[in-house]
């Protein structure tokens, strides 16, 4: 909120305050079970980084959502994101890396129209209707999310501070999500 030159309420700190409490909850999860600690900070840093890298991003948006409209915007963003991940793997692979059976063809297409192409439309259509900060406040039970379906569906272990974790960011979730 710092960069929109308005005070944070009561309601969107505690909900910050659940969030992040919810988030280092399950991320001592993996401090305590992982063998090597270091690479676990190390990983934390660079998850922290892309997080700031991400809260720039959708508070930078807003304006420009409500000035072109949130498909468009979605759109000129997709093409920058496409054109930076071309140029790395041109410059770090051969082209023919790109000799792939049609069945990864498939998959890719798939993962990339179900996971980044509908999700990023929605998420500039919730930042119109909501604004950025509650937009990426709810965004937190993504990664919640993914430690529930690991459990669910890829049998792995679900820890006490996980479900604390997991309760709290609902708890965020559900604050700033009341009227």
């Amino acid at each position: 909120m710092v960069l929109h030159g308005r005070a944070i309420s009561r309601r969107e700190g505690l909900a910050l305050g659940l969030c992040y409490a919810g988030i280092a909850a399950a991320f001592v999860h993996d401090l305590q079970f992982a063998g090597d600690t270091t690479m676990v900070w190390i990983g934390g840093g660079f998850v922290f980084a892309s997080s700031v890298s991400y809260a720039l991003y959708l508070s930078g948006s807003a304006g420009m959502i409500a000035k072109l409209g949130a498909a468009r915007f979605t759109a000129l963003a997709m093409l920058v994101s496409t054109a930076a991940t071309g140029g790395h793997f041109l410059a770090t692979q051969p082209l023919t890396a790109l000799i792939q059976p049609w069945p990864v063809y498939a998959l890719g297409a798939a993962m990339g129209l179900f996971c980044t192409v509908l999700p990023v439309f929605a998420q500039s259509a919730a930042i119109r209707r909501v604004g950025s900060g509650q937009a990426a406040l709810v965004g937190m039970v993504g990664p919640l999310l993914t430690i529930v379906f690991a459990w669910l569906l890829l049998d792995e272990g679900f820890s006490t501070a996980q479900m604390i974790g997991v309760a709290l960011v609902i708890a965020g979730v559900a604050a700033v999500s009341r009227r």
